[in-house]
């Protein structure tokens, strides 16, 4: 009886062990399944959101292929007013800004073309007798223009001067600025003469470096002696517009018009012969009082023969020969 319970016993104990062995087995396999289901971690996950890095590269600014356009903003004249003679013509500077604008074209258009005319380059040309105003306006920005204004006045009515059939042009005798018969065939056939002469019995080589000028070309000329050494200065050696005997066309500067003339042999020649061709010196050293002009050895007028002999036997100026003056007033 004691052996039926111990074997009882025995079997009731293995029973148990398998039992616990099972419950065990049971249990970690739960376990395996919960770690599984939660991403390999017991613990538990919280709600927290987790920041995400984006690993695209951040986008570069977007850079413009076409160039920025610079516009004009403002436009300045050298000057936004004369006074023309009939005739004369004017081309005021234009500068626009900024110095960068992209298109700088200009419009120009005249108030009264009856008065004033102007062409596509700001070119004025004085009509008749009264004012107007010319506009310059840019094509890139038609909003920005700058105006000059304009005065016509008719030319002044100057009668020639004569004596013994010479033409007088001084700083006393003038010529009107219409006066332009350009350069006398008379003069130039002489002139031609006596340079050939020269050359055949000296050898001297001579040739004009002035001879005819216009009225608007002696103001440029004159102007700019001014600007240079003052009106002062300039009035001993240059002729104010209307004044000069370039004008007439009767008049010749003759190789250089400087203190290189001076003394040499073509300036002798020229001063012993010059009026058997029909010249006269016309600015002799020592006559700046009565000529109104410093020494000229290379300045020579046509007078015609006859008076040329008359005048250099008489050993006077121009002025001298026939009682004139020569003085501005």
């Amino acid at each position: 009886m004691k052996r039926i319970l111990s074997l009882f016993s025995v079997l009731f104990l293995v029973t148990l062990v398998t039992i616990a062995f099972a419950f065990a087995a049971c249990k970690k396999t739960e376990s395996t399944d919960r770690i599984a289901s939660t991403g390999g971690s017991e613990w538990e996950l919280t709600s927290e959101a987790v920041p995400v890095i984006n690993s695209e590269p951040a986008s570069e600014p977007t850079v413009s292929s076409e160039p920025e356009i610079i516009h004009v903003s403002g436009i300045k004249l050298s000057a936004y007013e004369r006074t023309l003679t009939e005739g004369e013509r004017f081309m005021p500077i234009v500068t626009m800004s900024p110095q960068n604008a992209a298109n700088k074209a200009e419009k120009w258009e005249t108030s009264d073309a009856a008065v004033a005319t102007v062409n596509n380059y700001g070119n004025i040309t004085a009509k008749k007798e009264g004012s107007c105003i010319v506009t310059v306006t840019s094509v890139d920005n038609p909003e920005i223009k700058a105006e000059f204004k304009v005065t016509v006045k008719a030319p002044e009515k100057i009668e020639l001067t004569y004596r013994d059939g010479i033409l007088i042009v001084n700083k006393t005798y003038p010529l009107p600025s219409s006066y332009n018969p350009g350069v006398n065939s008379e003069a130039q056939a002489a002139l031609n003469k006596m340079f050939a002469a020269a050359k055949a019995e000296k050898n001297l080589k001579m040739w004009v470096c002035s001879g005819f000028r216009s009225y608007t070309v002696q103001k440029n000329l004159y102007n700019s002696y001014v600007r240079r050494d003052g009106a002062e200065n300039a009035d001993r050696y240059s002729a104010r517009p209307g004044h000069s005997e370039h004008q007439t066309g009767l008049a010749f500067d003759i190789n250089y018009a400087d203190d290189r003339f001076k003394g040499t042999p073509e300036a002798s020649w020229l001063a012993e012969n010059a009026y058997k061709y029909g010249f006269i010196l016309r600015y002799p050293e020592g006559k700046e009082p009565i000529t109104g002009y410093m020494f000229e050895p290379w300045h020579y007028r046509y007078v015609g023969v006859e008076n040329a002999a008359k005048i250099y036997a008489s050993g006077l100026t121009l002025e001298e020969y026939f009682g004139i003056t020569s003085a501005y007033k």
